[in-house]
């Protein structure tokens, strides 16, 4: 079984391949994961790996695997923009709304599309529901009831607490 054991700098390894996992796992562990924290947590990680990949302090072939796991993690998140739902969530929820994408330093054209698709979701699936007058949008709505509604969705989109 000699022939099994690990070397010291084997140990080490093992050691720093521990302190990069660890984050991980105390990441998920401690909330219960849905739409709204998908973006977030992915930045989150995205973040940790960047900076463990660049940490010296690392041995290279950790620093190799983080690297490796990061484009695979990126892989995985540029599938969210085949989905609205992500962006859609994010803005509407009371704790992100538009800000979190300004906050994350996401390009202005970006932030524009998330944007974009929660008004065209509303416009489409909401406005035209309110009642029999199926207007096409915001703007084909009376008066008074257009800036009520562009006052309320302006508030649901841009306000976070």
């Amino acid at each position: 079984l000699h022939k099994f054991e690990l070397a010291d700098h084997e140990w080490e390894i093992v050691k720093q391949l521990q302190d990069v996992l660890k984050d991980t796992t105390l990441y998920f562990s401690h909330s219960t994961p849905n739409l709204a924290t998908v973006i977030p947590a992915i930045n989150h990680i995205d973040e940790k790996l960047t900076s463990y990949s660049r940490n010296k302090k690392y041995a290279l072939s950790i620093c190799t695997a983080v690297e490796l796991a990061k484009k695979t993690f990126n892989r995985y998140y540029e599938l969210t923009d085949s989905s609205e739902v992500y962006r859609i969530t994010m803005v509407l929820h009371p704790c992100h709304k538009l800000s979190y994408f300004k906050a994350a330093h996401w390009e202005e054209d970006w932030i524009q599309t998330a944007k974009k698709l929660v008004c065209n979701t509303f416009d489409h699936s909401y406005l035209s529901a309110d009642d029999d007058s199926n207007f096409g949008s915001i703007e084909e709505l009376p008066h008074g009831k257009a800036e009520h509604a562009v006052h309320f969705f302006s508030s649901l989109i841009l306000c976070s607490h």
